[in-house]
């Protein structure tokens, strides 16, 4: 059994595309394990003002029609806040997908959405370290069972939740907390979701283009124009924000 000191909340979301910068949600499910072990489950289809492209609905099959009267993000996003208030965030892949898009979505309605003290536990890595596998051979090798509705939200999440339970139980070794968990996967330091930033021996970095392996302080001190061409760029509203508060920083240190 999973020991929870606070609620883990497993996030699956379908959307329009992989793009952060412009891509939207168009259904979020999200299943709220409590300490007591107790689930909650949440799932809206959401209005993503965007037609959705057919290459995503032959993913999901979620159409513009199924979709005409939902909520926008801005109108959901208050209910959904709320639903994650106090909880480390889970998901299969979420750290690389769920996760940041759901903060783009966040910051691009200007709602707050404090990720810090929340951990973020990946499923995804478990499998990926000990089978390789996707996430229906992952319920089908776990919990032998088959995945219905695979690319729904809200049967991926919850099958997801499945997963690291039976995870917990074949595994010893990986222990049955969200601490003991994540020194096993590696915690990730996570500067910007879009990973344009990484951290190398405590310090921010450039993770693309001309000054990659460079410290992103010490690049602005030298040409603070490249932190006006990122601003203006085509860049998640997530890596601005952090582009920004290293910027501030290093001003502050000039100073």
């Amino acid at each position: 059994m999973l020991l929870l000191n606070k609620p883990l909340a497993f996030i699956d979301i379908e959307a329009t595309g992989i793009n952060f910068s412009s891509d939207r949600i168009v259904e979020i499910a999200i299943v709220r394990l409590s300490v007591d072990g107790t689930r909650q489950v949440k799932r809206k289809l959401i209005n993503p003002e965007i037609p959705i492209p057919i290459a995503a609905i032959e993913i999901h099959g979620i159409t513009d029609e199924m979709v005409k009267d939902a909520p926008t993000f801005r109108q959901a996003g208050n209910e959904l806040k709320q639903f994650l208030d106090n909880c480390d965030l889970g998901g299969y892949n979420s750290n690389r997908y769920d996760i940041p898009l759901l903060m783009e979505e966040f910051l691009r309605i200007g709602m707050e959405f404090d990720m810090k003290g929340r951990r973020l536990l990946d499923v995804q890595k478990i499998f990926h370290l000990m089978e390789q596998r996707t996430l229906s051979a992952a319920y089908k090798f776990y919990c032998d069972k088959i995945l219905d509705g695979a690319h729904g939200a809200e049967a991926d999440a919850k099958a997801t939740c499945d997963v690291l339970e039976a995870q917990i139980a074949r595994y010893p070794n990986i222990g049955n907390t969200v601490e003991s968990i994540l020194k096993f996967t590696g915690d990730d330091t996570i500067i910007d979701f879009a990973r344009r930033f990484v951290m190398q021996n405590g310090i921010e970095v450039f993770n693309f283009g001309k000054y990659k392996g460079r410290s992103v302080a010490e690049v602005l001190k030298l040409e603070p124009q490249y932190y006006d061409w990122m601003m203006k760029g085509d860049f998640p509203l997530h890596t601005k924000q952090k582009l920004t508060e290293i910027f501030n920083r290093t001003l502050l240190k000039k100073g």
